[in-house]
């Protein structure tokens, strides 16, 4: 048990009966936290650490001075105090721009705006067209974008930085040029113009290639390097820090610049999950650094908790003891008060016996908020309190401060943060038996982070890191909620409404973090609104402790039925069961595991399937479930999809059904045969691109005519209405390994998607089939499924054929042939097609086994 009086000497903000409140462990270091949230700000606020402009004010200075101490509060003081000491237009203009600066770090997103509005109204009445006066311009446009992107406004942001960077260029102010492009690259990260993004951010690192001034050039890599890390081009950040640290090595380097791109090195080797580099970046990074700085703290922090992490508990609890004393040498900060925090979530995974100093930590660290007028911090410090106190099941406490951290996160605007104290408290009530109140805690935060989707990556980078530990299990625990509401009641409808609802939602929050954007805003159509079309939809959601399914029938209310049976366990079933489908021959073993999943997803419902007579079976698939090839599930007798055409989608809301333009099917193939860029040569695609040239019409790109440039220019000229590419090609996780392979290079997803919607700028119509013959899901990633996904919706196409394993032989040939003979001569769907391809298959003895005919699945449109 934890002493009461350290969450009862805290100061009691209100005590009303605030029905929903919440908070999570976040996985990720809080100290890396800070470090991604402040790459915008760092490349902004470079104008807060050195200015060109002259000034006359001391006061101005202190507040600087202040401002980069991260005592933000005392800051805007002095800087107000300034603004009512100085005379000249200028100076105040410039100090309003510092002043929206500090509200923007505290959340007070009416005074940033209205410091902002009046800085830029007195710089345009001023009508003064010195170099100064354009700096003094360039600066607060900077200022404006970044509260427009905080604010979830991205569009307006891009075009603030795109005049500020007009201005810096014109000035020749190189430093204020490369932060305004930065910037950009994040707001066009943010509306998914991935592509834009990385030319912006090449045209960064070849501005500061040409640089002669040396600590320009080592302080600008960084940035764009922590800039690289948190849009998940993990490689390029790695090298261009690299580069950053071998200029710091090779010249008079500054101690305290070197150690701060030793730390941004050891993140982003620990994002790539490289934890003996990370370590090795860390202690570098600590050693470097001047003795009890703060770039020593935080880089001796994330070592503290890669011991943990990696297992090497006795090691941690000897540094933790060595580490602790340095905190009192520190100045308060923002950094600081993170790096307390972050300390006490690492001593909680060390045992209960340091449950007491983690809340001493934490209490520390509520005060020194406080001290400094800092309310995010503050929140923060609270909400991980409250968590640990969840953790001891002292639930009153809990309650108490996880209510105090909602309400500060609230007051100050900022739901990044109040989702997750509005899920701890749905936990805290849900421990307790109180599941109504739970659920409605849960339904607060769902709705909190649906509103968040768009403001994610602009707001709060640091969430996708940590997505799996802090954004997905909401969603799980919330449907958990509704489809057991209690004292063995059955769901409602309106709960199993409710509960699809939150498993479409998921499926969206895990392709926004997959692309690092909510990109696909646009697309999403309600689901109320979506034509079933003699389809049962099927989605399955994988708990902790059971498979739950809901199934909808064509105007029929939605079915609930359930499996006990432990997530580890479907994560091994489905595993097993992918590596005997995967043999050169039907195991025993395989059809078990087969009849097995088959148990979980269509036995409960086989006579409601029968009786609604529908021909076609939809899965949303959850987890690890996404890795099966459903059309080889068995029944004991026959495969599913003997009797059943098969379609996947990764949500009836993004990709809902329409039916196939029977016009003639006008075909692109590209393919390559020979062996390229390591990898292996593909000799039965000649025979593949011969069957499809039999049954639709076609123009052929192959080997050396089979290149981006070449494929851009047949889009683009040509009104294909299938795109069909015989390649090798990878689907990962990650969406920077997603590729496929032309001739000249591996086409990455970003690419592939502006290269097949290029032809959108002149043809409304997109395509309606993608073929992807010869791809894989990569080796050893359990979720690579989501990159079949992703490059699903990333194309544009409407439905997406793709194998989950790559076989070069005939039977790929016959399958693919037979495919486009269907669709071509015969009025099926896109589903049945498929199946009618496969079944030639499975009924001739050589081809007979599943891995010829099952690793075929169609994603998207069914129809």
């Amino acid at each position: 048990m934890l002493d009461s009086h350290i969450a009862k000497k805290l100061p009691r903000f209100w005590r009303k009966a605030l029905t929903f409140v919440l908070c999570v462990l976040i996985g990720v270091s809080l100290t890396l936290m800070l470090e991604l949230r402040q790459v915008i700000a760092s490349s902004i606020q470079s104008l807060v650490a050195e200015e060109k402009i002259p000034e006359k004010s001391n006061l101005i200075q202190q507040g600087r001075e202040l401002y980069q101490a991260q005592r933000y509060a005392e800051a805007i003081k002095i800087w107000q105090l300034a603004l009512k000491a100085e005379k000249n237009p200028s100076s105040q203009a410039m100090v309003l721009n510092y002043l929206s600066l500090a509200y923007q770090q505290l959340g007070q997103w009416q005074q940033a705006t209205q410091t902002i509005n009046s800085s830029l109204n007195l710089i345009q009445n001023s009508q003064q067209t010195t170099p100064q006066a354009k700096l003094i311009l360039a600066q607060a446009l900077n200022t404006q974008g970044s509260l427009q992107l905080a604010q979830g406004k991205p569009e307006q942001a891009l075009n603030t930085w795109q005049q500020a960077t007009t201005i810096y260029t014109a000035v020749g102010y190189t430093q204020g040029r490369i932060g305004s492009l930065i910037n950009q690259a994040q707001a066009q990260q943010a509306l998914g113009l991935y592509l834009q993004a990385r030319k912006t951010l090449g045209e960064v690192e070849q501005t500061l290639e040409n640089q002669p001034d040396e600590q320009l050039k080592t302080t600008g890599l960084r940035s764009l390097g922590n800039v690289l890390k948190s849009v998940g081009a993990f490689a390029d950040s790695r090298r261009v820090l690299q580069q950053s640290l071998q200029l710091l090595q090779n010249g008079a380097h500054v101690s305290q610049e070197l150690s701060a791109t030793l730390l941004s090195l050891g993140n982003t080797a620990y994002a790539q999950g490289d934890t003996d580099a990370a370590l090795a970046y860390y202690e570098q990074a600590a050693t470097t650094a001047s003795a009890s700085s703060m770039t020593q703290i935080q880089a001796q922090v994330n070592q503290l908790q890669l011991f943990i992490a990696t297992g090497q508990t006795k090691k941690a609890e000897n540094f933790w003891l060595q580490l602790q004393p340095k905190f009192s040498n520190l100045s308060p900060s923002r950094s600081k008060i993170y790096s307390r925090i972050n300390l006490a979530k690492s001593l909680l995974k060390l045992g209960t016996k340091e449950n007491t100093e983690s809340a001493k930590l934490l209490a520390i660290a509520i005060q020194e908020a406080e001290n400094l007028s800092d309310q995010q911090a503050e929140s923060y410090a609270l909400g991980y309190l409250g968590g640990l106190y969840e953790q001891t099941q002292q639930w009153s406490n809990a309650q108490d401060l996880t209510q105090q951290a909602l309400q500060i996160a609230q007051a100050i605007n900022a739901p990044h943060i109040a989702y997750q104290w509005q899920w701890q408290l749905g936990r805290i009530l849900k421990a307790q038996g109180a599941i109504k109140p739970a659920t409605s805690a849960y339904e607060v935060a769902f709705t909190t982070l649906k509103s968040l989707r768009s403001d994610l990556v602009a707001i709060n980078s640091d969430i996708q890191f940590s997505f799996r530990e802090a954004v997905e299990p909401v969603y799980r625990e919330y449907v958990q909620l509704l489809l057991n509401p209690g004292e063995s009641l059955e769901p409602s409808q309106e709960e199993l409404k409710q509960a699809r609802q939150v498993i479409e939602s998921l499926q969206l929050a895990e392709l926004d973090n997959f692309f690092r954007s909510a990109c696909l805003q646009g697309q999403i159509v309600p689901i109320e609104q979506i034509q079933q079309s003699e389809a049962a939809v099927i989605y399955p959601i994988i708990l902790p402790d059971r498979l739950e399914v809901i199934l909808s029938l064509p105007q029929q209310g939605l079915r609930h039925y359930a499996t006990k049976i432990s997530q580890p366990e479907v994560e091994e079933v489905t595993e097993q069961l992918r590596e005997n489908l995967e043999k050169p021959f039907t195991t025993p073993e395989g059809k078990l595991l087969s009849a097995k999943v088959y148990d979980w997803l269509i036995r409960p419902v086989e006579a409601e399937l029968a009786q609604s007579q529908v021909k076609t079976l939809v899965f949303v698939l959850d987890g690890a479930l996404r890795n099966v090839a459903i059309a080889a599930l068995y029944d004991g007798n026959n495969y599913l999809v003997e009797k059943y055409s098969i379609a996947l989608t990764p949500g009836l809301e993004l990709l809902g059904p329409r039916p196939l333009r029977q016009s003639k099917l006008k075909t692109l193939v590209a393919g390559l045969t020979e062996a390229r860029h390591g990898f292996s040569s593909l000799p039965n695609v000649s025979d593949e691109l011969k069957a499809i040239e039999s049954e639709v019409p076609n123009e052929v790109l192959l080997n050396q005519t089979f290149t981006s440039s070449a494929l851009r220019k047949q889009i683009d000229s040509v009104p294909f209405s299938v795109v069909h590419l015989a390649t090798h090609g990878q689907f990962s996780s990650n969406a920077d390994e997603t590729f496929v392979l032309a001739w000249d290079k591996p086409i990455k997803l970003n690419e592939l998607k502006d290269l097949l919607r290029s032809r959108e700028q002149t043809r409304p119509e997109p395509i309606e089939l993608l073929v992807l013959s010869a791809c894989e899901t990569a080796n050893g990633d359990k979720r690579a499924a989501l990159g079949l996904a992703g490059m699903a919706i990333q194309a544009g196409a409407r439905s997406t054929l793709a194998s989950l394993w790559s076989l070069d032989d005939e039977s790929g040939a016959r399958l693919i042939g037979q495919f486009y003979k269907e669709l071509a001569t015969k009025q099926v769907t896109k589903a049945e097609a498929l199946r009618q391809a496969q079944l030639s298959l499975l009924k001739d003895p050589d081809y007979r086994h599943p891995i010829h005919w099952a690793a075929y699945v169609l994603l998207g449109n069914w129809l």
